[in-house]
């Protein structure tokens, strides 16, 4: 079992409706979806290239998957997130777009917006405590090598390379999109998602995501209002 620390929009939230139905999969039911069609873009090809961000479901990571501690259970966890959510106030990001991360597309600030950053290293620093140490293997799967120097230094400090200052609030839409699809899938992207985007985006709450096996997909287990959310 890992558990994560992620923002998505509530249950009923039109966004995380739409975003389901792109993925085709829903993180808080765990229902799937048919993969819609699209002019410029196979049904086939749409379905390979959302694979990654489907097991996930649709969020943005606060706190990458970990294991538990073996001093710690959920419970503990859990009751620390009631808390931690109950002290923390709900905010908006003043803009959301469609970006592209290498080939990757997602929903992201318009900007960099600093109280996004520090309710970021808020989550890494409150839940550290029951985040179980990682395995060689975990560093490996990293690529250490691959990374530069902080983001080496907070995998280890951490477990995740892109935090604190290499923290970038994104919602994952995509995998990696070969060149030859770029250009359709940010057309698709752009239609499909205009409702949502060059406005604000409420964070109103912090999602205890778990994965029950090791690949398996991502579900919400628990998704809990910040101060002054409204409902």
């Amino acid at each position: 079992m890992r558990y994560a620390l992620y923002f998505t929009p509530p249950k009923d939230d039109p966004l995380t409706g739409l975003a389901a139905r792109w993925l085709g999969r829903d993180a808080f039911t765990g229902s799937a979806f048919a993969v819609p069609e699209h002019d410029g873009l196979s049904v086939g090809d749409q379905f390979e290239l959302t694979a990654d961000p489907r097991r996930y479901g649709f969020h943005a990571t606060l706190k990458a998957p970990f294991a538990l501690a073996a001093s710690v259970r959920e419970r503990d966890l859990l009751e620390v997130a009631e808390d931690f959510a109950a002290r923390t106030h709900a905010f908006e990001i003043p803009e959301l777009v469609l970006g592209r991360i290498g080939r990757f597309f997602a929903l992201v600030p318009g900007s960099l917006h600093q109280p996004l950053q520090d309710f970021s290293a808020s989550v890494v620093k409150a839940f550290e405590p029951f985040r179980a140490a990682l395995s060689e293997a975990d560093v490996a799967r990293r690529k250490p090598e691959r990374l530069t120097e902080r983001e080496r230094a907070n995998l280890m400090r951490w477990g995740y390379p892109y935090v604190m200052d290499e923290f970038r609030f994104h919602m994952t839409l995509t995998g990696q999109v070969p060149p030859e699809h770029s250009d359709a899938m940010n057309a698709i992207l752009t239609e499909r998602f205009a409702a949502h985007t060059g406005r604000p985006l409420a964070i109103s709450g912090l999602a205890v995501f778990v994965e029950e096996t090791r690949g398996g997909p991502f579900t919400v287990h628990s998704w809990l209002p910040l101060a002054g959310a409204q409902s």
